[in-house]
C-alpha cells in the first residue's frame, strides 16, 4: 500500500512538472527578425593601405613691427564777405584764409619713447580800404624722448622751437584816417629755443605733465631795429640779439573726446628762470573741435599769455573757423 502511494504521488510530480515545463517555454519565431544589411553603394578598395611619410617645410611669414605711429592733419578755412554799395545794414567787404598743418610722430619700444610734434598756423584777413592783417601766426616744433621708470613716472629730455612765419604789427591811423603800421615782431625776433630735462608723471594716454627741473632758454631777437618800436625787446639787451636763461619749468598736455565726435586739447606752460622767482610766465593753449562729417569741422582756439618781457597786462586771442580738414592716415 505504501508502495503504492509513493509511486501515484510521483508520477502526480512528475506530471506537474511537465505541465510547469510547457507553460514556461514560448517558442519565438527569429526567422522575420534578421536584420539585412544593404550593400553601400560606395565603392569599396580591396587590398593593402600604405601610408608614407610627408616633409613639410615651415612657412616664414616676412613680417616687421613697427614701432612707429604717425598722424597728420591739414585744415584750411576761408571767410568771405561782400556787401552793395547802397547796403543800409552797414557792413565792409573782407575775405580771409586760414591753414593749419599739425603732424605727430611716436615711436615706442620697450621702456624707451621718443615723441616729435609739430605745429604750423597761418592765416589773413582783408578787409576793403584797410591793410592786411594776421589772424594766426606760429611755428612749434617739440621732440621728446623719454625712459621708463616705473608704471607712471618715465624721466625725459626734449628740446622745442617756437617762433613766426611773418611780421606782426600793431595799427594806427594819421591825420587822413590811413592806417599806419608799426613793426612789433617778425621771424626769429622773437625765437625761442628751449633745452629740458626732468621727469614726466603720465597716468593716463589723456594728461602728462613734465617736470623739468633742468632748463635752459634762448630768446632771439636777430632784428636789432625792433627795439625801436617794441621797446621790451622780448627780454632781450639792447645790442644784444641772444638772451639766456636758467629755469624751472612745467608742461602740462591734456586730450579727451568730451563728446562725440568733439575733441578738447589743452597745453600749459610755466617757466620760472632760477635768477628771478618772482617772474612766472603762463602759457595756456585750448583748443575745441568739432567734426561734422568727414570733412568739415568747426574749431574754437584760445590762448591766455602773460609774459613780462612782452608785456605787464594778460594777452589773450581767440578764434572760430569753419573749414576743412584732411587727417592721414584715416
Amino acid at each position: 500500500m505504501k508502495c503504492l502511494l509513493l509511486t501515484s504521488f510521483i508520477v502526480l510530480a512528475l506530471s506537474f512538472s511537465l505541465a510547469a515545463q510547457e507553460v514556461d517555454t514560448v517558442p519565438i519565431p527569429v526567422k522575420d527578425m534578421q536584420i539585412k544589411l544593404k550593400r553601400s553603394p560606395l565603392p569599396s578598395r580591396i587590398g593593402i593601405i600604405t601610408f608614407s611619410t610627408v616633409e613639410l617645410k615651415p612657412a616664414l611669414v616676412q613680417a616687421k613691427i613697427n614701432y612707429w605711429k604717425t598722424k597728420a592733419t591739414v585744415g584750411i578755412n576761408a571767410n568771405q564777405a561782400s556787401f552793395s554799395d547802397n547796403w543800409k545794414g552797414g557792413g565792409v567787404n573782407s575775405i580771409a584764409v586760414g591753414a593749419l598743418l599739425n603732424h605727430k610722430a611716436e615711436y615706442s619700444k620697450e621702456s624707451y619713447s621718443y615723441t616729435s610734434e609739430l605745429i604750423l598756423q597761418y592765416g589773413k584777413v582783408k578787409n576793403k580800404d584797410q591793410l592786411q592783417k594776421k589772424t594766426s601766426d606760429r611755428v612749434y616744433w617739440d621732440n621728446k624722448a623719454a625712459v621708463q621708470l616705473s608704471k607712471n613716472w618715465y624721466f625725459f629730455a626734449s628740446l622745442s622751437f617756437e617762433s613766426q612765419f611773418d611780421k606782426g604789427f600793431s595799427y594806427s591811423k594819421d591825420a587822413q584816417g590811413n592806417e599806419v603800421p608799426k613793426l612789433l615782431s617778425k621771424f626769429m625776433s622773437p625765437g625761442y629755443l628751449t633745452e629740458s630735462m626732468g621727469f614726466e608723471y603720465k597716468p593716463s594716454k589723456m594728461f602728462s605733465t613734465r617736470i623739468g627741473t633742468g632748463t635752459a632758454r634762448q630768446t632771439f631777437v636777430l632784428d636789432t631795429s625792433i627795439i625801436k618800436t617794441n621797446p621790451k625787446n622780448f627780454g632781450v639787451e639792447k645790442g644784444k640779439t641772444v638772451k639766456n636763461e636758467l629755469a624751472f619749468q612745467v608742461v602740462s598736455n591734456f586730450e579727451k573726446e568730451i563728446m562725440k565726435n568733439t575733441i578738447l586739447k589743452a597745453k600749459y606752460n610755466m617757466f620760472i628762470p632760477y635768477d628771478d622767482f618772482g617772474r612766472i610766465d603762463h602759457r595756456l593753449d585750448i583748443v575745441a573741435t568739432a567734426k561734422l562729417n568727414r570733412f568739415l569741422n568747426v574749431s574754437l582756439t584760445g590762448v591766455i599769455l602773460y609774459d613780462k618781457d612782452m608785456d605787464l597786462k594778460v594777452q589773450r586771442s581767440q578764434a572760430l573757423a569753419l573749414g576743412a580738414s584732411f587727417t592721414f592716415p584715416r
